[in-house]
């Protein structure tokens, strides 16, 4: 070989990923990473402990068995008490707010679980009257909340198994291109909204259970979820609004929540600072809004009562802050709304009330601010003027509605609309302008959730927020939060009824079994023939094999597989000396597995696998890694491991070992490149 791959392989990636491990090192990520989660508590039991060991966050988990090896997991949270009603007892007791269905195989063994399906309790199916005005096109208001969760079994908002078709995307997309001429330019003028506030209405879900999901991830709890079940929730959740985010492999997942929630942090700081250094600059009061983990979402810029007479011949520069002057403003001179009094020490430092030197001053809100943006803080509540984030918001909307329900990719201004509007958001988007922003959805909905959980701000400024944030809300198919949270308590109980009727859960777990046996059946790939029926059918023609315990056998198996192989990637991705900063004990079972059932393993594991080997001078990790890769059966494995026989820099019994193995792979008749081949009948063990 001209190129020796086991030099490439060090140079190229291992030593990259060294400045990787040090970034993660410094940003405090991988102490995260090295938790466990501690023992568990029930829902009517006492807050569980946050893994710092500081604080105490009032989570509580439930797991109920559901026949045929599965357990269903809740999530539960004592709100603050100022959005949901207590019991008919009096009591005020913690709502569930997330459920996960988790696929054990009815065994005790952690590395064949799956997790199949995700409820955001507060995500509901929409009433009549909801669905009527969704439909009407322009039509940016809410109108009554749902007020009862009827018999009706909660929606999910994912489907891990991910086996779902629909012939819907397809109607969509002929509507849009006008195949239906009028009668389908109509049938758009109608649907197509529907259809806008349905997915606005469920990425809002998301959103919420994205807030619960990260707020979990600090505390603990025995036969709750794991660090990696939540890892992979939050990933999965965050790649919904990412093109093809669905499709990635789990074995990337770690490496692309890393992504996220750098790029996340990085981009709340530089948004924080810059309202900050504003706020300040303009003579305002800032106030970050922080959760229960210590993040700053969102933020509150204040004015001081006392300064609106003094001020008001100051000079405004509103940049960033998108509100009017509020210096002379009569409005602010003779306030009725929320206010609060605070202690401030001679250098302008809030302190405790009737603290010696300290002057108490009356602060009076003027705005609350979204951080979660790249490029500028994004209005959320203007408690002076409650269009003025509402007419923000609708930039986007309109233009959406306009491009996708009035004309058509067809239409010749259809097109025109296109290229102005691709112009147009290039130029907001570059320029950070607070219009036409996608990130307001996410941050109205994590806003809601903060109002219900947190406790540090006053019960009425809460209840203020959430009345002006009713009022912007464009959607027809929202719910206020009391509605929510009724809500999500009725729908818990029908989702539980649901898991334990015979006809529920069960049922439907078992479809997803055959589904996962069929693809054992065939080696974990399925024919072209049945895939191309099942897409022209959309869906309706599905391939299926009759369930065995021998193909039940195999699903156990490659679910394992699966598992160990995301391991065995992720370290080689991280790790720079596995034997120190790696779990040895884990990836030695791991590499174990694969040498002893990891024939079908893929080509990207097998080129772990060479990541490792070069990586590593323990003798025991590296004859696992050949033993790895004489087992794997594909082309990939066996130019690793002539890579390796080739390397004149390996020791020598490292390469005979090599050798041994191609010499056994080729008599074995697995799949071995011709060029592997030629090299494998000329190789002789040296002396």
């Amino acid at each position: 070989m001209d190129i020796n791959l086991l030099e490439f392989i060090y140079f190229r990636v291992v030593s990259k990923t060294a400045l990787v491990v040090l970034m993660s090192i410094l940003c405090g990520i991988t102490a995260v990473r090295a938790q466990d989660i501690p023992p568990a508590v029930g829902p009517d039991s006492s807050a569980v402990v946050d893994k710092s060991g500081n604080a105490k966050l009032p989570f509580s988990v439930e797991k109920i068995n559901i026949e045929g090896g599965a357990e269903l997991i809740t999530i539960f949270y004592r709100m603050n008490g100022t959005f949901d009603k207590p019991e008919a007892d009096g009591e005020r007791r913690p709502v569930p707010l997330v459920s996960v269905l988790r696929d054990t195989l009815g065994d005790d063994r952690d590395e064949n679980d799956k997790l199949r399906y995700m409820w955001m309790l507060t995500y509901t199916k929409p009433t009549t009257t909801q669905r009527l005005f969704s439909m009407i096109p322009f039509f940016y208001r809410r109108g009554s909340s749902k007020v009862d969760a009827g018999k009706s079994v909660p929606p999910t908002i994912m489907n891990f198994a991910g086996s779902g078709m629909s012939i819907e995307p397809v109607i969509w997309e002929m509507l849009t291109r006008s195949w239906f001429g009028a009668a389908g330019e109509k049938a758009k003028l109608i649907y197509g909204p529907f259809r806008g506030n349905r997915e606005a209405y469920k990425k809002a879900a998301i959103t919420e259970a994205m807030t619960i999901i990260s707020l979990y991830q600090q505390v603990a709890g025995e036969g709750g979820l794991n660090d990696l079940e939540l890892l992979d929730l939050q990933t999965r959740l965050g790649l919904t609004d990412k093109m093809l985010g669905g499709m990635m492999q789990q074995a990337n997942f770690l490496r692309a929540n890393d992504k996220m929630f750098l790029e996340g942090a990085a981009n709340r700081g530089q948004t924080r600072e810059l309202l900050r250094r504003f706020t300040e600059s303009a003579g305002l009061y800032f106030q970050p809004l922080e959760m229960s983990n210590g993040e700053a979402k969102h933020a509150i810029a204040w004015v001081f009562k006392e300064d609106l007479e003094a001020n008001k011949t100051r000079a405004w520069d509103g940049r960033f802050l998108n509100i009017k002057n509020p210096w002379g403003d009569e409005r602010l001179l003779n306030w009725k709304g929320y206010s609060e009094v605070r202690w401030f020490d001679a250098e302008s430092r809030e302190v405790e009330p009737n603290t010696p030197g300290a002057v108490s001053k009356t602060l009076i809100p003027l705005a609350v601010y979204g951080l979660d943006h790249p490029k500028i803080p994004i209005i959320l509540v203007d408690f002076r003027d409650a269009g003025n984030p509402k007419k923000r918001e609708m930039t986007k909307r309109a233009l959406d509605d306009v491009m996708g329900n009035v004309f058509s990719l067809s239409q010749g201004g259809g097109r025109a609309l296109a290229y102005g509007r691709f112009i147009y958001n290039f130029i907001t988007g570059r320029r950070g302008t607070d219009l036409n922003q996608p990130t307001r959805v996410r941050a109205y909905s994590q806003l809601k959730m903060i109002l219900a959980m947190d406790e540090s701000l006053n019960e009425d400024f809460r209840k203020e927020i959430e009345t002006r944030l009713e009022k912007v809300s464009l959607n027809p198919l929202d719910n206020d939060l009391a509605a929510e949270m009724n809500l999500a308590r009725g729908q818990y109980k029908n989702l539980v009824e649901y898991a334990k009727s015979p006809d529920g859960l069960r049922l439907k777990l078992e479809k997803d079994r055959i589904r996962e046996m069929t693809l054992a059946a065939h080696d974990g790939k399925m024919p072209l023939g049945y895939t191309i029926a099942k897409y022209l059918t959309f869906g309706l023609y599905e391939h299926s094999v009759k369930p065995t315990p021998e193909l039940m056998a195999k699903v156990d198996i490659r679910r394992q597989l699966d598992l160990h192989e995301r391991k065995i990637r992720e370290t080689a991705f991280y790790s720079v000396r596995p034997e120190i900063d790696a779990n040895v004990n884990e990836l030695m079972r791991s590499l174990t597995f694969v040498a002893q059932n990891g024939s079908l393993a893929s080509g990207k594991t097998a080129t772990a696998i060479g990541k490792i080997f070069a990586a590593s001078d323990e003798a025991d990790i590296r004859n696992a890694c050949l033993a790895g890769l004489f087992k794997i059966d594909n082309k990939g494995a066996k130019e690793v491991l002539t890579a390796i026989n080739n390397n004149q820099r390996i020791e020598p019994r490292w390469r005979e070992a090599a050798s041994e193995y191609l010499k056994r792979a080729r008599a074995g008749s697995q799949s071995v490149s011709k060029r592997d081949g030629a090299v494998t009948t000329t190789l002789q063990p040296q002396q």
